[in-house]
């Protein structure tokens, strides 16, 4: 059996959530290390945005529809649960953390702090603006997870893979990492789920 193919840089945390359902279903998959807006990105995706798929004939575009696509088409654990309440809890953490999580994680506080024009330097009003909007959207999530762990049925589900990464992104950053240390349950969640092999080899490379 061919692999599939995931096109998208291994920095993007849309790029390692999916990489983390592959490993943790036993999926071979080819990594295409492509950045946004690459030709093989705008040829998938019509934002130019990753991750990308390709399975054969099979092309898809948005993390959320490849998640599903991995889930159910190939054998292994259900990361998006059979039952309908688990199945549309699932659903609405991803699209939480979608909307609002990542927006001020990655794009308002890390993206900025990294990617910056050398003769001004980062945009400081900016990333110290994310802060307590970060705070202000992580705190449900911590009261989420107070109970098993984990957001959905007590178990390792497709929302947790989805946020793990902009957490650990977090760690990073003595702001946000002093952040998250606030919050107990998150703190235990990153510290628990960054054990899993899923996660160590998915890790983005340091130079």
């Amino acid at each position: 059996m061919s692999k599939i193919e995931i096109i998208g840089t291994p920095i993007s945390n849309y790029v390692r959530s999916i990489r983390m359902l592959c490993e943790e279903k036993g999926v071979s998959y080819e990594l295409n290390p492509a950045f946004p807006h690459a030709p093989e990105v705008t040829s998938l995706h019509p934002a130019g945005q990753v991750p990308c798929l390709r399975d054969g004939d099979i092309k898809l575009f948005e993390s959320i529809a490849i998640a599903h696509y991995i889930d159910k088409k190939f054998p292994g654990p259900k990361f998006f649960p059979e039952d309908l309440l688990q199945a549309v809890q699932v659903e609405q953490w991803v699209s939480y953390v979608n909307v609002k999580v990542d927006r001020w994680i990655m794009r308002e506080f890390v993206v900025p702090s990294l990617f910056f024009d050398e003769a001004t330097g980062p945009d400081t009003a900016k990333i110290d603006a994310a802060v307590p909007e970060i705070e202000k959207y992580i705190a449900p999530l911590d009261q989420a997870l107070a109970d098993t762990g984990y957001f959905v049925g007590g178990k390792l589900t497709f929302a947790d893979m989805n946020l793990l990464p902009m957490l650990a992104a977090m760690t990073l950053f003595p702001p946000t990492n002093d952040l998250l240390s606030k919050f107990g349950n998150l703190s235990a969640f990153v510290t628990n789920l960054s054990e899993r092999p899923s996660f160590k080899n998915t890790a983005p490379p340091t130079d």
